[in-house]
């Protein structure tokens, strides 16, 4: 069964983000976290300015979707509210 992180975007509703086929997940700037997948695809999570270095926006997605492999199938979607960063936009290309 697929699963899902199930994370907030300022200004709009909950937006899902895929954690099969998860091959990558890196900070990509102070701004955007980057979700590889094996299909090459890539999921671009725009958040608030962090500090040169301060990897805890990429840290949380990573434990989120830890934690929610670890959950029983009848729970695909895993709410991630807890992030330090507010995201302001979720992108797939």
């Amino acid at each position: 069964m697929q699963k899902f992180l199930n994370i907030p975007v300022t200004n709009e509703q909950y937006q899902l983000v895929a954690i099969s086929d998860i091959v990558l997940i890196e900070q990509a700037s102070t701004t955007t976290v980057t979700i590889t997948y094996g299909g090459g695809k890539v999921t671009t999570i725009t958040h608030a300015t962090a500090a040169a270095g301060d990897e805890t926006e990429r840290d949380t997605i990573e434990s989120a979707v830890v934690a929610a492999l670890a959950t029983s199938w009848t729970n695909p979607a895993y709410n991630v509210d807890n992030l330090p960063y507010a995201v302001s936009g979720i992108a797939v290309a």
